[in-house]
């Protein structure tokens, strides 16, 4: 291990006392904090800055095209480092966030790996980032359970039938303000990433199965290549071979989408594939093209499937970009939840069927389910395909030809923006962020389970449409265009309707009125920002 900082990581005086804290923040873990601070975060800052500059030129050319200069990387010939056994299968992969009954139910879902999530499926309360990590060492070592309501116990089944964890920590974009280095918050993503991987990494290194990491929001090959050189130097200040770590790189951000090459290349030795999400891709749309002109207008945010042209553009340029290189490829998020209701079951059950069957024929090697209900519903999709072999790798896709306009061909949609899927944005917001602020992150919302991406594609598209001046289809008299008057009237309304269901007092004392606030500030400031994170994050405990 190299000599340590001189000075640790120091836990702020307002960070909450956590069951078993002393365990994770150890004097030997905050040493490697301020270690991982002091050599990453500097360039992180920059490459924060450089996000800024390219949204404005974005901004100014109305342009987005593959960069020249990296043109040489996408003609070369190589290939990333051969899949670890722990991940050749990937069929099925279930998400949640890693408190105690999502470890051991997803753990025991059947699904090939979890995606043990710190980053949009759990709100970064100090609780849930400590209880995290202790709940996932709990899990490596075969100490975690839990006991539900009904007093029915839940344990792990044999190592054998266990889903693969791969940690998500959090994008570059939040600091964490429970943790200092010289005086200076540090990025949430070190912290998540960097206390999980002091504490687990040797003993997942010794099981083959890890350290293994989902990379969130990357915006650039450079970003990439800023996780290569934590990975490349916390691997060898822990003591374990280089190339033992793998990440999986979520194309989440239009930007992305068009040096995945470049980003595989920089992950190279510790790259495992590349995944296709939609709620954050078309969140990340309509942030860079936000005033480019009505044709970057999207519709509905449920009217913009993965058979769009645009985003079918997408996938195939992602299971094209992958199986060259000799990665997976990973679908999208299956979000619904089972209920029982059986007919409505049925229904929703048979529009998953049809899109996982579409990943699998389109050279998918694995997908994304919310649930551990849906998690047979994929894997039959993908067991037609594969059958025993563990992927599809083979399949170059070599008919696959993508170019710049077709990725940005958002105007290719028939779909219009229409009054129920402005009041369905606003509803959303609301009941998403007060549960996020109450330290929920994967929230149930009209039969689906939601993330942070639909609070940021909700409130995004309402500053769009607002700013665009949209007129919706199917409004009532006088409540055609989009106005931030009318945005402010259907919360209002939303509060009511609340209010009649919860009670008055519950929308005042359990954040009802707060969540409201927060919704309007992020989709009507003048002044578009970034993530709303960035401005909920304050306001939690």
């Amino acid at each position: 291990m190299p000599e340590a900082a001189s000075t640790a990581a120091v836990i702020a005086p307002h960070a909450p006392a956590v069951p078993r804290q002393g365990e994770v923040l150890t004097a030997e873990a905050l040493l490697f904090l301020a270690e991982l601070h002091r050599r990453f975060t500097p360039r992180r800052d920059e490459l924060l800055a450089a996000r800024a500059a390219r949204r404005q030129e974005i901004a100014a050319t109305g342009k987005l095209d593959f960069l020249p200069e990296t043109a040489h990387v996408r003609e070369g010939e190589w290939q990333v480092a051969p899949a670890p056994a722990a991940l050749s299968d990937r069929r099925v992969e279930i998400t949640g966030p890693t408190d105690r009954k999502m470890a051991v139910n997803a753990l025991n879902s059947g699904a090939k790996v979890w995606l043990a999530d710190f980053e949009d499926a759990s709100s970064p309360t100090w609780e849930n980032v400590v209880g995290g990590v202790i709940s996932m060492g709990d899990a490596f070592r075969r100490r975690i359970d839990f006991t539900d309501d009904r007093g029915k116990s839940y344990t792990l089944r044999p190592d054998e039938e266990l889903a693969v964890a791969v940690m998500r920590p959090r994008g570059w974009h939040l600091d964490d303000s429970h943790v200092t280095v010289d005086g200076a918050p540090v990025p949430g993503g070190l912290v998540d990433f960097g206390l999980y991987f002091f504490h687990n990494a040797a003993l997942l290194a010794e099981q083959r199965r890890g350290p293994y990491f989902y990379l969130p929001k990357l915006e650039s090959h450079l970003e990439a290549r800023l996780w290569n050189d934590v990975f490349v130097f916390a691997q060898q200040y822990v003591g374990i071979p280089h190339g033992t770590v793998r990440a999986t790189v979520l194309i989440e951000t239009i930007t992305a989408a068009f040096e995945m090459e470049e980003i595989l290349h920089e992950l190279r030795d510790h790259a495992a594939g590349l995944n296709a999400g939609r709620w954050d891709y078309l969140f990340s749309l309509i942030k860079n093209f936000r005033d480019a002109g009505p044709e970057f207008v999207l519709p509905d945010r449920n009217a913009v499937t993965m058979t769009a042209p645009f985003m079918r553009a997408y996938t195939e340029l992602l299971v094209r970009t992958c199986h060259k290189r000799g990665a997976h490829a990973i679908g999208g998020m299956a979000a619904f939840i089972p209920s029982r209701d059986e007919e409505a079951n049925a229904v929703a059950f048979a529009k998953v069927r049809a899109d996982k069957d579409r990943e699998a024929a389109d050279g998918f090697d694995g997908s994304w389910v919310a649930h551990p209900g849906l998690v047979p519903v994929a894997r039959e999709s993908f067991d037609a395909v594969l059958g025993e072999r563990p992927h599809q790798k083979d399949r170059l896709r070599a008919d696959v030809a993508v170019g710049a306009a077709d990725l940005l061909a958002v105007d290719s949609l028939s779909a219009k923006p229409s009054y129920e899927g402005l009041r369905n944005a606003v509803a959303v917001g609301v009941r998403y962020l007060q549960a996020w602020l109450h330290g929920r992150g994967a929230v149930a919302v009209f039969g689906l389970m939601e993330d942070v991406a639909t609070a940021e594609i909700s409130r995004s598209q309402i500053w769009q449409w607002v700013n665009a001046g949209v007129q919706l289809e199917g409004a009532p008299a006088g409540r055609e265009q989009v106005t931030a008057e009318l945005v402010r009237t259907l919360a209002a309304e939303e509060l009511a309707a609340l209010a009649a269901e919860l009670g008055a007092e519950a929308v005042e004392s359990a954040g009802w009125r707060q969540a409201h606030d927060v919704l309007l500030r992020v989709a009507l400031d003048e002044e578009y920002v970034d993530f709303l994170t960035l401005v909920a994050y304050a306001l939690l405990p």
